[in-house]
């Protein structure tokens, strides 16, 4: 661990704080290393460079075909996706979270395709480095 001086102007070191209290982080040094990760994470992403994923999905299990469609998409992207995960939220809706490693723009095409399907109530896609 290496320990260096910041210079901030007061109103972009205020901003920092609140990103402190909001976040809960235990001091600066925490929040600056989060904001450089998701940087860097960030950058990865827009470059199209290998991330992991999460995808996380919320569905009506009613909707006729769509667990089925979700299944066979997966499948097309099966270098992409490393697991998956089903669960019962209650007796009209399922969430579903996936697990994927890839290119930034293939998981994106694939969660795209899923986040699309009709009976999708929500959908969200968080990537992270991989290694």
């Amino acid at each position: 661990m290496k320990r260096f001086g910041v210079s901030l102007e007061d109103d972009l070191l205020e901003k920092l704080d609140e990103l402190v209290a909001s976040r809960a982080f235990p001091n600066r040094s925490q929040a600056i290393r989060f904001l450089i990760r998701k940087h860097l994470t960030e950058e990865r992403w827009k470059n199209n460079r290998e991330v992991s994923a999460c995808l996380v999905l919320v569905y009506d299990h009613h909707k006729s075909d769509l667990q089925h469609k979700l299944t066979g998409i997966q499948h097309e992207y099966h270098h992409l996706v490393l697991c998956s995960q089903h669960v019962h939220l209650d007796h009209d809706n399922c969430m579903e979270t996936i697990t994927l490693k890839g290119k930034a723009a293939a998981l994106e095409e694939l969660s795209d395709k899923l986040m699309a399907l009709k009976g999708i109530i929500h959908g969200e896609l968080v990537m992270s480095v991989s290694g």
